[in-house]
């Protein structure tokens, strides 16, 4: 595809993380080539059927140029979210960039729950026991795997 504006302005390395459940942090760098002035908007869609939003809450840089965006009560849906970024500045084009990512993929999970351990004397051992993470989305607490590291005996 043909992208009007300077090539080597669009933003690079996008990425966003979900954590605890439903805030989502998106970061990018400016491109290579962008004019000092250029400012950065980014928009998103969660669904088909959602509306286009932009971003309410910028991360800037020190010249306060928007570098990322935290975005509250995100949900997980089973198809794509879709970004764009796009740039403006006084005396050039600024290429835009897009994206379809799969939020899931991006979540960071919060620890399990209600952790304990119970210990016996003698050769019985210790049992423990935990609740899953809490998530937006997984519905089969079968789905979850965990590790345990013992660090003292």
């Amino acid at each position: 595809p043909v992208f009007a504006g300077m090539n080597g302005s669009a933003i690079k390395n996008f990425s966003c993380v979900i954590y605890n459940i439903s805030l989502m942090n998106c970061t990018w760098q400016a491109g290579r080539d962008a004019p000092r002035d250029t400012q950065y908007f980014l928009y998103w869609q969660n669904s088909r059927d959602d509306e286009e939003m932009e971003c309410e809450l910028y991360i800037k840089d020190e010249n306060g140029r928007n570098m990322g965006c935290r975005i509250q009560n995100v949900r997980i849906e089973a198809e794509k979210a879709y970004f764009l970024v796009n740039g403006s500045s006084r005396g050039s084009l600024i290429q835009f960039y897009d994206e379809y990512i799969q939020l899931y993929e991006t979540e960071i999970l919060t620890p399990p729950l209600n952790v304990t351990v119970n210990c016996t004397r003698g050769s019985a051992g210790c049992i423990i026991t935990w609740q899953p993470p809490l998530t937006s989305h997984v519905d089969n607490t079968k789905c979850f795997q965990y590790e345990i590291s013992i660090q003292n005996k």
